[in-house]
């Protein structure tokens, strides 16, 4: 292999036990695998959080959903992405938990009939202050009368979701969303329709707020080891004698390609963006923006090599970025590379010395965007390897 990820399926179960310490035994863990398991490796994510104690997992998709099934996962699975009106026959065969928020979709499911002896279990979204998915709440209540006509139709949950509750030490914009999302099952309560399960907490709210989780949190980035953002980390430090042990468990590596001489003065690269101040030594690395390594991290990220940093040099290629050694001693074909991740053994072709990390955190200031984004962009056809 020339680039792969290695993802530490303990370092992943680890961080759903230090959820459920935190939240307590009452609330349902449902954390996200969804864009194959923000990078992680769907079926990786899903068994190690599985292994950790979650309950649910939750997925944007019907694929998937059956990449789970067909992977002998048979906990409950939430999609809260949407679905087509052609996929509803199959998510119903395959026991999953939807998110509902149109009548078309509730019309097409009543046609339907689930598995003997079950039901099909709705999760109808409100719509509290995001305007991405959901229903404000006078429709929300018309949908909910719709799905009360049907006995195979359960509304098993009420959801929404957080606008502004990580980026940013401000939560009154959440609180009013928190009041919205209360009125809205008291309301359906008042109907009929008694959901038994509510979740509007993701990463953020769940790390702040153990106390108002209620009965499922859906907790994503942080259970991959990640804060959802330098302000909810500075909250939750104010907040606890000392912050939650997450684990990061991701390490994105590739190898050197060849390693070549480039003389003063010379430039580097596609646009001429680098020349050289001295005689260097240039490594090439098989990585680049197809594989997810964003062209914004021209000329400012390093990675890990024999322990050292090496800067990033020229602009990112398609599939190669070129990378100074000159104070890297003894670098050579097949070295490995630390793109994401900590480099651990010295010499000999390793990963490196001395604790040396690149984080996604600082790969995503680099780059002008988030920690999400950095693992969620890893090519998917990278092998993903578990250690």
């Amino acid at each position: 292999m020339l680039t792969w990820c290695e993802v530490d399926a303990e370092a992943l179960a680890h961080n759903i036990r230090v959820f459920r310490a935190h939240l307590g035994p009452r609330p349902l863990l449902a954390p996200a695998v969804k864009s194959n398991g923000y990078g992680h490796g769907l079926l990786i994510a899903a068994r190690a959080f599985l292994r950790g104690g979650a309950d649910w997992l939750c997925v944007h998709s019907l694929d998937e959903a059956r990449a789970l099934r067909a992977g002998g996962v048979q906990a409950p699975i939430y999609v809260f992405g949407p679905l087509g009106p052609w996929e509803l026959e199959e998510a119903v065969a395959l026991s999953l938990r939807l998110v509902t928020y149109t009548h078309e979709q509730v019309q097409r499911l009543a046609a339907l009939r689930p598995p003997p002896g079950e039901r099909v279990r709705l999760h109808l979204k409100v719509e509290t202050g995001n305007h991405r998915q959901g229903l404000p709440l006078p429709e929300l209540l018309a949908l909910a009368r719709e799905a009360l006509r049907h006995p195979h139709l359960e509304v098993e949950g009420l959801s929404s979701h957080f606008a502004n509750v990580e980026d940013t030490t401000d939560h009154s914009y959440a609180e009013l969303q928190l009041t919205r999302f209360h009125q809205a099952y008291e309301a359906l309560c008042a109907l009929g329709a008694r959901p038994r399960l509510r979740h509007i907490a993701n990463s953020a709210a769940a790390l702040l707020w153990p106390e108002r989780v209620m009965e499922m949190a859906r907790v994503g980035v942080s259970a991959y080891g990640l804060w959802p953002s330098k302000e909810t980390r500075g909250v939750a430090v104010g907040l606890w004698e000392r912050p939650l042990a997450l684990r990061p468990a991701l390490t994105w590596k590739a190898r050197v390609a060849q390693v070549k001489r480039v003389g003063e003065g010379e430039s580097v690269g596609y646009g001429c963006t680098f020349t050289t101040t001295r005689p260097s030594l240039i490594a090439v690395v098989p990585v680049g923006y197809y594989e997810g390594y964003d062209r914004g991290l021209s000329n400012l990220a390093h990675v890990l090599i024999r322990g050292r940093r090496a800067p990033v040099r020229g602009r990112v290629c398609m599939n190669m970025i070129m990378v100074e050694v000159t104070d890297v001693p003894g670098v050579c074909l097949g070295d490995e590379v630390v793109l994401l991740g900590e480099s651990r053994a010295e010499g000999g072709g390793g990963g490196g010395g001395g604790g040396e990390r690149v984080s996604a955190e600082q790969l995503a200031a680099w780059a002008g965007t988030i920690n999400y984004e950095v693992v969620a962009r890893i090519a998917g056809h990278l092998p993903r390897v578990e250690v």
